[in-house]
């Protein structure tokens, strides 16, 4: 290239990063004017967000117009709110039309721009898997879903595409995506998560947020992402929701704050705090966790936001505060910049209280409202063109119903295939039963159209259930009897009778949508009624392939080992129907992993990068499937794996080759997943940690090389001092059968 266009082109990024810079800095000046001309009650509702039934109408009244003006003004000009979240409460909360949206968002714009400032409201939504509250939206497989097609390119789109519509719908903040690791199989919410490796979660995450945020989360199709839930909600002791962990400091830093930096490295501006306690402490009053290492330790700049009433709950709950008002004052203090009690002006009314009798600062007031201010600004609430999305062309786009075809399709987990059970002829004739497969909620669960997901008849009519999907595509003959719900049997004989005239059973069992503390169980195993339903199907005799669905690991160890099928679909979304149904006539080749240990009982919880002693004498790593497992119509070999030496530095990266081939007959995708053990060190380390995937598409005979780097950072830990080190030793790198070591010196 020639000197002059290369001294251009610095030119240009030297202007470019002049530009941005002086952006950042103008809207730093922005905040700082507006926040000198507000008042205490001004600055004290940007701190406070209501849910809609504060503002909505009566419920069942004026359904074509939920709001409330009157009681919207009070909200706004009065109160001053900063924030509004949830879908309207008439008749229920569920999701509304776009047009509803439209109308709604901009009535609520059209009253802040009365206030006397004119501060925008930022109205927040629980859109976790695609606009979940808007009808008709592109949703998504879950997030356990998204983790198992190990691809960050469909993560991305995701939330590229998740965004387009909510701006669409005239909404701009999403609480999503969770970046709790998923260690707890219990936990009602660990469908909500990436799984359980930190590599894994931290990669997914990261593209989500980045397509959903783009580089600038202020334009006309992208909108603001949230974390959740900060920091160590996922690992209840109990396994039940908004319950106890009890987790180190170490374990803290080693698998819990990680995926929270690679959220904030990825640019989401806004964190909501853990609902639950760590360490007898509860997350809303955790000023360690809130101001010293979020923002001293992580850099963290955005807002923090409180979960559902767990300020008050301070008080009402965890008795850790003497009054409501003592609830709010620890809450602040410790770090929380915006509240979510969101059913009245209680925080509003308290906090404003505190203020004025000095129990609180003003500058730790100017703090929060501040940071808020600054988020506002950066997503362009203030600027008179910033223009709702149009619906034409961005929402429901036939290219975004592929890309949620395809993200179901690579979730779908092939696990067993004995004696070449699938594919299925298409000309068999196929039993279809079980609870989950013939309802759309089955395979969507929580947060889908309403809170539960688990009102059926609000699900779109032009979606395929698993037996809709398998009947459509079949040229046999197929019947479908249920011959039991999630709770009761229905009439299993008459399931035993029609088998004698099919081929093959395909046995569908799982869950019921649920989240939160309506998801609490206390055992994994299935209910009597389904295992009953299983092995009188199994007692048949006939070819049997069972598929699961649902947010949890149902233990279905004694069923596996009789049938020669399995298929683990998790929440595939609303085309997850149609991908199981590729999957099982052979029409696409499977090629999802699982990002969790699936356990064997219900007691033997072992995460994959378990200590050495968690595989010791007697105790041992033995799942049912291990984490990564998946299998595909076809046949993968990885072999030359190789490092570039065997002796490195300390600040060195390790560059590694590895060769994959798809040894089969079909076209197949295959995921390559690279592990790293530290063979001795001064904390004990897991016996692998995965540091580095890629997935590539092969047709039969072809064979790829691939090439990782490993950084220092990809062998550290966190050491006796609690801070992160790397230290000299021996290293094991692992990749397929394969494993090759070196050796770090100073």
């Amino acid at each position: 290239m020639p000197i002059k266009s290369i001294f251009l082109i610095a030119i240009l990024f030297v202007i470019v990063g002049c530009s941005v810079r002086n952006q950042k800095q103008s809207k730093v000046n922005k905040v700082e004017e507006l926040l000198a001309k507000m008042t205490l009650e001004e600055k004290i509702g940007q701190m406070t967000q209501v849910d809609f039934s504060v503002i909505g109408a009566p419920a069942g009244q004026n359904l074509d117009d939920p709001i409330d003006k009157a009681k919207l003004e009070d909200a706004v000009i009065a109160h001053h709110v900063g924030s509004i979240l949830n879908t309207p409460t008439t008749p229920q909360n569920k999701a509304q039309s776009i047009e509803m949206w439209r109308k709604i968002t901009q009535t609520v714009q059209a009253v802040s721009a009365k206030s006397r400032l004119k501060i925008p409201v930022l109205y927040g939504i629980d859109a976790i898997h695609g606009a979940t509250y808007t009808k008709n939206a592109v949703l998504f497989p879950q997030a356990i879903n998204m983790a198992a097609t190990f691809n960050p390119e469909l993560s991305f789109k995701e939330g590229a595409i998740t965004a387009r519509e909510l701006r669409a719908s005239g909404l701009q903040w999403n609480f999503s995506p969770v970046m709790d690791i998923g260690r707890q199989p219990l936990w009602p919410r660990l469908w909500e998560t990436y799984g359980e490796d930190v590599h894994l979660a931290s990669i997914l995450g990261a593209s989500y947020i980045k397509g959903h945020q783009g580089d600038d989360f202020s334009a006309s199709n992208k909108a603001l992402t949230c974390l959740k839930h900060y920091v160590g909600y996922s690992f209840p002791i109990n396994g039940k929701d908004r319950t106890p962990a009890w987790i180190s400091e170490r374990m803290l830093r080693e698998y819990f704050l990680p995926t929270f930096e690679a959220g904030i490295k990825a640019g989401s501006p806004t964190i909501m705090v853990n609902s639950g306690e760590v360490d007898g402490i509860p997350g809303h009053a955790n000023y360690h966790y809130l101001t010293t290492i979020l923002r001293g330790e992580m850099g963290f700049k955005g807002f923090t936001l409180s979960d559902w009433e767990d300020i008050k709950r301070l008080y009402t709950r965890d008795k850790l505060a003497t009054s409501e008002k003592e609830a709010v004052k620890i809450a602040v203090m410790a770090g929380i910049d915006m509240s979510m009690i969101p059913m009245d002006f209680s925080f509003y009314d308290l906090l404003l209280e505190l203020v004025k009798s000095g129990e609180v600062p003003i500058t730790r007031i100017d703090e929060a409202v501040s940071r808020i201010l600054q988020v506002k600004f950066e997503a362009g609430l203030f600027e008179p063109d910033n223009k709702m999305l149009s619906i034409e062309g961005n929402f429901a786009t036939p290219e975004a119903i592929a890309t949620n075809g395809q993200a179901a399709r690579e979730s779908i987990v092939l696990a067993k295939n004995d004696n070449h059970i699938l594919p299925l002829k298409k000309d068999a004739n196929i039993l279809v039963t079980g609870p989950t497969a013939n309802l759309l909620s089955a395979m969507n669960g929580g947060w889908t159209i309403t809170w539960q997901g688990d009102d059926e008849s609000l699900y779109p009519k032009n979606q395929l259930t698993v037996f809709k999907a398998i009947e459509k595509k079949s040229t046999g003959k197929v019947t479908y009897i249920e011959g039991s719900s999630f709770t009761d049997e229905i009439d299993i004989n008459r399931v035993i009778e029609a088998a004698k005239n099919h081929d093959t059973i395909v046995l569908c069992l799982g869950e019921k949508p649920y989240t939160e503390t309506l998801g609490n169980i206390g055992s994994l195993n299935l209910n009597q009624a389904q295992i009953n339903l299983a092995n009188a199907v199994i007692a048949t005799g006939k070819p049997v392939v069972l598929i699961t669905l649902g947010g949890r690991p149902r233990i279905i160890t004694a069923q596996v080992e009789k049938v020669d099928g399995v298929i683990l679909g998790f929440l595939p979304g609303m085309e997850g129907g149609t991908a199981i149904a590729d999957i099982l006539f052979g029409d696409y080749n499977p090629n999802g992993r699982l990002p969790i240990s699936y356990p064997r009982d219900t007691n033997d919880i072992v995460m994959y990068d378990h200590k050495p002693m968690e595989s010791y004498e007697s105790n041992g790593y033995k799942p049912l499937y291990p984490f990564g497992h998946g299998l595909s119509y076809t046949t993968f070999q990885t072999n030359d794996l190789k490092l570039q030496k065997d002796k490195f530095t300390l600040d060195e990266n390790i560059n590694i080759t590895v060769t994959v081939k798809n040894t089969g007959l079909r076209k197949g995708k295959e995921t390559v997943l690279l592990y790293v053990n530290d063979i001795a060190a001064s904390v004990t380390r897991p016996s692998k940690q995965l540091k580095a995937f890629k997935k590539v598409e092969l047709n039969p005979g072809q064979l790829e090389h691939l090439s990782f780097t490993l950084t220092p950072d990809d062998l550290s830990f966190i050491g006796v001092d609690l801070k992160r080190t790397v230290e000299v030793g021996d290293f094991k790198v692992m990749v397929g059968n394969e494993t090759v070591t070196f050796s770090l010196a100073k």
